[in-house]
């Protein structure tokens, strides 16, 4: 714990993800954040890292933000916080869901979770700011058995499917059905975490599921099909952090911005060992995780929470609305002008990273 006080229609298209990023892409990026030369709204600088008096930083890292698992494997943060006194304690984010609810609940300072579950954290009131984009994943499909007769989205009418509430999954699922001329009330939700969700199918226990990536990818390699894949709605993986965390420890948020980017910068140039930590974490044979790091994450992303964001999540707020899980369009439109944060992704240096 940190040492302050905490409370406690059928398928329309298959699109194919970019290759592998490239160490001069990332490079370029770096170089952008260090002249300050990136998108995004001005604001006050964060303070830079180095500065912290002590304590704890309490952050995740999860099978579907690969940066967070580098940044874990290499020791970054703790090497780089130690001369301050500041311990670093990683926690599992199973999905958006449980980031969003450890953040809520002070058991976190910063988590990992889609652009859609930030927006309606923040929304239903958690102050929470998207302080670093960490990619722009294809990681959200509909998933049939590998003997289902299911072969449109359609053909979901009065059946039932696995979904995670509160994640991309679930809004990929309200938009799939929308987009057929179908809606929640044609099927039946069973609200279960992704791995579960997964077992659920494998089982026969339901007849779909709206899958994440990377456990996505090993049920593909066990006989799952991607029944519909639509990029367009996936929403971006943002790095949420509580408010107080960023303005009582504003070093400690630096340091770990840096380390994002840095570790955007060594996925690049190493994506098979990107790929194999993947591997070892999540329990994936190496090539189920490549396929998760070198076709569906692209890493190689603009890490400057702001527009593009606000574009895409501008889409899904009111289905958030259509679907109970906010009130009102007017909190939609206060979340999404209250949500950014580029102060440290504008202020970021990868070199002030310290190796283990």
């Amino acid at each position: 714990m940190n040492s302050r006080s905490r409370t406690s229609s059928p398928a329309r298209r298959t699109i194919p993800r970019a290759p592998a990023t490239t160490l001069a892409a990332a490079a370029a990026t770096a170089a952008l954040l260090l002249t300050g030369c990136v998108a995004g709204e001005d604001s006050e600088p964060a303070a830079k890292a180095g500065a912290a008096d002590g304590g704890t930083l309490t952050i995740d890292f999860a099978t579907y933000n690969p940066l967070s698992l580098i940044i874990k494997d290499q020791g970054w943060l703790e090497e780089t916080l130690a001369e301050d006194g500041v311990t670093v304690e990683w926690v599992q984010s199973a999905g958006s869901n449980k980031a969003n609810e450890n953040l809520r609940s002070g058991a976190i300072d910063v988590g990992s979770t889609a652009g859609s579950a930030a927006l309606l954290n923040r929304a239903n009131g958690s102050e929470i700011k998207a302080i670093d984009v960490f990619s722009q994943p294809e990681w959200s499909a509909l998933v049939v058995g590998a003997d289902s007769a299911i072969t449109s989205v359609a053909d979901l009418k009065g059946k039932s499917v696995a979904a995670t509430k509160g994640t991309d999954p679930y809004f990929f699922l309200v938009q799939a059905l929308e987009e057929a001329g179908l809606s929640l009330s044609d099927v039946t939700v069973e609200q279960l975490q992704h791995a579960d969700g997964r077992t659920a199918l494998e089982n026969g226990s339901v007849d779909a599921w709206s899958g994440l990536d990377p456990i996505m990818a090993g049920a593909e390699q066990n006989g799952g099909q991607l029944l519909y894949r639509n990029l367009d709605f996936n929403t971006y993986g943002v790095l949420a952090a509580n408010e107080a965390f960023l303005a009582e420890d504003p070093e400690q948020a630096q340091a770990v911005v840096n380390a994002y980017e840095k570790a955007r910068a060594w996925a690049a140039e190493n994506p098979e060992e990107t790929a194999q930590i993947l591997a070892d974490v999540a329990g994936l044979d190496l090539e189920v995780a490549r396929t998760v790091v070198l076709e569906r994450s692209n890493l190689d992303v603009d890490p400057t929470p702001g527009a593009a964001q606000r574009s895409v999540l501008e889409k899904i707020g009111p289905t958030l609305v259509e679907t109970g899980d906010v009130s009102s369009q007017a909190q939609i439109d206060t979340a999404l002008d209250s949500l950014f944060d580029d102060s440290f992704v504008r202020q970021a240096d990868p070199d002030a990273v310290k190796e283990s």
